[in-house]
């Protein structure tokens, strides 16, 4: 009973996600800035510490706890920077899945060419959800998809 409670609550927050996309954006944006910014604090703390021990060190943590830190607090304050650092690295994963696939098929590697065709197929296929993503408004779609066949295939789902 809990499990069907647990499905429909998902098919709710689906479809209202599906009304109303940015409800599903905001939130996931706010909660990674949130992380992030608590990683650019820990960050600079350790980049502090660590500065006494072995100073390129400490100051490589600082830097990253800065851009960690700067990132937070854009995604938190703007979601369409968290969208569009979503789809930019989603199509930086696609460029070098096509890459890849270029060179699996001239080199034949894994003993087939047919691995390096797969590549450059599925790397197509993260350019063009890069693509869609960069938009809050597909990113707050496809969240909502998300929940709803999520909580549809949990609710048909045998004990």
């Amino acid at each position: 009973m809990q499990k069907n409670t647990m499905a429909i609550v998902l098919i709710i927050l689906g479809l209202i996600i599906l009304a109303v996309p940015l409800l599903g954006v905001i939130p996931l944006s706010v909660l990674t800035g949130l992380g992030a910014v608590f990683l650019g604090i820990g960050f600079i703390l350790t980049g502090f510490t660590d500065r006494e021990i072995n100073s390129g060190l400490g100051l490589l943590e600082i830097v990253l706890g800065i851009i960690a830190l700067v990132l937070g607090l854009g995604f938190i304050l703007n979601s369409g920077l968290f969208s569009f650092v979503a789809g930019l690295l989603i199509t930086m994963a696609g460029l070098f899945l096509i890459i890849v696939g270029i060179v699996a098929v001239f080199t034949k590697t894994g003993g087939s060419r047919w691995n390096g065709v797969v590549a450059i197929v599925i790397g197509l296929i993260y350019l063009l959800f890069g693509h869609i993503i960069k938009d809050p408004f597909w990113l707050g779609e496809l969240i909502g998809l998300w929940l709803l066949l999520t909580g549809i295939m949990m609710f048909f789902q045998k004990d």
